[in-house]
């Protein structure tokens, strides 16, 4: 993992040579051009692209949180929890490719989803391609990296806090917020990072389900090392996507960190 990174790096500040060659000296014009700033004037096409899919990840992580916190509560208090999770690891034994070209077939002009709707005597939906698809494939594909780690953390918690918090005459929704939300809170961190992180440079579920028409960061990355071949911008956009998840988690660290001095004195 090193080695290619450290590649990445140095190849960050060459340029694109002939047949997408690396050739120097080193300049920072890659990282200028991501941010806009050309010989032409600023333009802010690769931060516009940053910022939708920043709102895009975020999207994602607030809609799989709000499905799947439950839902790991419902598999942790339920009699059949591991017949459960195994259907929510299920799809993990099916080619990850295989997975979304299936929702192809559920979203297209004569899929299941229209094919249903004509039963109905309604007219066909443009659901592929679209946004709702990709949001859709996205939540579906990366739910079950949050709802395992809050299963575990559900797992562990001491519902007597519960009930003794009832006991003193807090109502049912503040005993939960007080005395289990702050329980199953590393879980819920855990999750919405193994969520937010891959969500944000995905490009395989935008480019199939998209095609073409959904460009995020994580296509634009993809592109530079496929088709343009210019390694050169593709390893300084990827250097710029993995300095804002590192910034991100610096802060988190710190923040937790500052709390838990503070819990301490």
């Amino acid at each position: 993992m090193v080695v290619p990174a450290l590649f990445m790096l140095v190849a960050s500040f060459l340029q694109r040579g002939p047949h997408g060659t690396l050739v120097g000296p080193p300049t920072l014009a890659n990282y200028l051009r991501f941010f806009g700033l050309t010989e032409a004037g600023f333009d802010p096409l690769y931060l516009l692209i940053l910022a939708r899919s920043v709102f895009f990840a975020l999207v994602v992580t607030l809609i799989t949180l709000l499905l799947g916190y439950p839902l790991a509560f419902a598999i942790a208090q339920s009699r059949h929890k591991e017949a459960l999770l195994l259907l929510v690891v299920l799809p993990f034994w099916t080619n990850f490719l295989i997975r979304i070209y299936a929702w192809i077939v559920i979203f297209q002009k004569k899929g299941v989803v229209n094919a249903f709707l004509g039963m109905l005597g309604l007219d066909p939906l443009t659901l592929y391609p679209s946004w709702f698809a990709v949001y859709t494939a996205t939540v579906y594909t990366y739910l079950p990296f949050l709802v395992l780690p809050v299963f575990t953390a559900v797992e562990r918690v001491d519902w007597t806090l519960h009930e003794a918090a009832q006991d003193l005459g807090a109502g049912r929704f503040r005993s939960f917020l007080h005395a289990v939300w702050p329980q199953t809170l590393p879980g819920v961190v855990a999750g919405v990072l193994l969520v937010f992180i891959p969500a944000l440079g995905t490009f395989v579920i935008s480019d199939l389900l998209g095609a073409g028409r959904v460009i995020l960061i994580g296509n634009v990355i993809q592109q530079q090392f496929g088709v343009v071949r210019d390694w050169a911008f593709g390893s300084a956009a990827a250097y710029v996507l993995m300095g804002l998840v590192l910034l991100g988690l610096w802060l988190y660290a710190r923040r937790a960190g500052e709390e838990g001095l503070d819990r301490l004195v």
